[in-house]
C-alpha cells in the first residue's frame, strides 16, 4: 500500500495529494538480498554489478548520452542554469548551477495516439490511503506508524515490516 497525505496550497487556494513514504529507504544490501533470492546470482555477485553502476552510467552520461535500463527507465543529465541577457554575456562555467540526473521510467503498453501506457515502475492497482486517517486509526490518535516515526523517517522501510502493529 502507498500513503498521500491532503495539502493545502495557499498560493493557489487547492487542495492536492501528497504522496508519502514511511520508514527509511531501502538500502541496497536488502535490494541484493531480494535479487539474488530469485534468481540463481549470489549475493556477492548482485552486490558487485549494483555496486559498480552508479560510475558506469556516470561515464556513458559524460559522453552525451541518455542510458536505458530495459524494463526501469532512462537516466540523463539536466542543467540549472543562471540565464543572460546576450549572447556575448555567455559563460558556462559562470552559468552552471548545478548538473542533475533526471529519470523517466520505461513505458509499458500501448503508446500511439489515444491509447494508454503505464510506466513499469507505477504498477496499475496500487492501493493509496490517507495517512492521516490510517495513523490516527492504527495508533489511537498518539503516535505515528512504524514505532513513532514520521514519513521518511525511522524504520527500515522493508517489505516484511509492519508498518502500524
Amino acid at each position: 500500500m502507498a500513503f498521500y497525505k491532503k495539502i493545502y496550497n495557499e498560493k493557489y487556494g487547492v487542495w492536492y495529494p501528497l504522496a508519502q513514504t514511511v520508514g527509511q529507504p531501502v538500502e541496497t544490501k536488502k535490494i541484493a538480498q531480494r535479487l539474488s533470492a530469485m534468481s540463481t546470482v549470489t549475493y556477492a555477485d548482485v552486490m558487485a554489478v549494483l555496486g559498480e553502476l552508479p560510475g558506469v552510467l556516470a561515464d556513458y552520461m559524460a559522453q552525451g548520452k541518455s542510458v536505458r535500463l530495459e524494463g526501469l527507465g532512462t537516466f540523463r543529465y539536466t542543467l540549472s542554469a543562471k540565464g543572460v541577457a546576450t549572447e556575448e554575456e555567455f559563460d558556462f562555467q559562470q552559468q552552471l548551477r548545478a548538473i542533475r540526473v533526471s529519470f523517466t521510467p520505461t513505458r509499458e503498453g500501448a503508446q500511439t495516439k489515444g491509447s494508454t501506457a503505464t510506466r513499469a515502475l507505477v504498477p496499475t492497482g496500487i492501493e493509496w490511503l490517507n495517512y492521516d486517517t490510517v495513523k490516527d486509526e492504527e495508533t489511537g490518535g498518539g503516535s505515528t506508524p512504524g514505532g513513532g516515526t514520521e514519513p521518511g523517517t525511522g524504520g527500515d522501510g522493508g517489505e516484511d515490516e509492519d508498518l502500524f502493529g
